[in-house]
């Protein structure tokens, strides 16, 4: 499977969409991670501002994604550089913000949508949004992306834990379509080399399109637990693999094709990041934090049956927007109704008996000199 060919999350504006059930990320999750970040966020771009006063600021946004989400983060990002000017009586900086995703990206939906952050953006700062500069850059950040030195700042969201492609021997891993409980050790020992490939890679074109003290902030979804198959990162994918097994019994998909399917995704511990970037040598950690944000918007000591019914719609949505391309190619479309409608009601009876939530890991980096 070429990942690059085949990941992107599902474009337009339909139904089962990531813009339109990214919706449900920014009102609930997103927006929980970004108030969660924005202080780290506003800690880096302060410090590189203050520290370089540069005239023009360059910003990328890496694995940007096509929904509502991704401007909402730019626009995050350049009002708290309008803010730090403000603060210090300095003229705003002209700001080019590169947006960047795999060429399957609905980049389209970002730019139909740009009059729109323009005008709310001058809402925000006036005269100065128009000092603000959009432009988009389709390519895999695993690999080089821009001209030497030329960036001060990069930004990444819920992207990295996405592999440059399936490990390779995988073979035993037979019923699963991820890292599982019941997976042998070789297959987490295959997804765990991948990621160091992978991230090591990422951290090195970075360090040559970043300037030196430019500042780095990535959020990963990941873990706590030092065991990669633990439920807190793993449990969403097995509920499908949950769904796709019950097919398979029922003869609706071919017992081969379920057992040659792996996602490529990987959810790092804190340790795992940081063990990776100490070893590539091109960055100083600044922070690392970890923090949780819960699958369902309704959640707490009360919760109705009918809003945990509605939680288990709203995930199985999220995740079709997120992973259809991936289960198009290898079952084909014609199964993917039956598919999302049963992991709907498994995601919502395990919702309603456990305790579940994302896992996710925010590292703050500064380029060395």
């Amino acid at each position: 499977m070429e990942v690059v060919q085949v990941l992107c999350m599902k474009g337009g504006t339909g139904d089962s969409s990531y813009a339109e059930n990214s919706l449900l990320q920014v009102s609930y999750t997103t927006r929980k991670v970004i108030s969660l970040t924005k202080p780290i966020i506003e800690e880096a771009i302060t410090n590189l501002y203050c520290n370089n006063l540069p005239a023009s600021l360059h910003i990328a946004d890496l694995g940007c994604s096509s929904g509502p989400n991704t401007l909402f983060v730019v626009s995050e990002v350049v009002t708290t550089v309008d803010k730090v000017c403000k603060k210090m009586g300095h003229r705003l900086p002209e700001i080019q913000v590169f947006l960047n995703d795999l060429p399957g990206n609905d980049f389209n939906s970002i730019f139909k949508s740009l009059p729109k952050f323009q005008k709310d953006l001058q809402k925000t700062m006036g005269a100065g949004a128009e000092s603000c500069f959009v432009t988009g850059v389709p390519g895999t950040f695993y690999g080089r992306l821009f001209p030497t030195k030329s960036l001060q700042f990069i930004h990444s969201s819920y992207s990295l834990q996405w592999l440059s492609q399936v490990p390779e021997g995988l073979e035993s891993n037979k019923g699963n379509i991820y890292m599982a409980s019941s997976s042998p050790p070789c297959v987490l020992k295959a997804y765990y080399q991948q990621f160091q490939k992978d991230f090591s890679m990422f951290l090195r074109y970075r360090s040559q399109e970043l300037v030196e003290g430019g500042s780095m902030v990535l959020t990963i979804l990941g873990r706590r637990s030092d065991d990669p198959s633990s439920k807190e990162c793993c449990y969403i994918w097995e509920l499908l693999a949950v769904a796709l097994n019950d097919m398979v019994a029922e003869g609706l998909i071919e017992e081969e094709k379920m057992d040659s399917f792996n996602i490529p995704n990987y959810t790092p511990s804190p340790t795992e990041i940081k063990c990776e970037v100490e070893k590539e040598g091109s960055f100083t950690i600044n922070r690392l934090e970890v923090f949780e944000a819960n699958w369902n918007a309704y959640h707490g000591d009360f919760c109705p049956l009918d809003a945990r019914k509605e939680g288990g719609y709203n995930v199985a949505k999220m995740m079709r927007a997120v992973a259809e391309a991936l289960l198009v190619s290898q079952f084909g479309d014609g199964i993917i109704d039956e598919m999302f409608s049963r992991y709907k009601n498994i995601v919502a009876d395990r919702m309603s008996r456990a305790k579940t939530e994302f896992v996710n890991v925010t590292i703050s980096m500064t380029r060395r000199g």
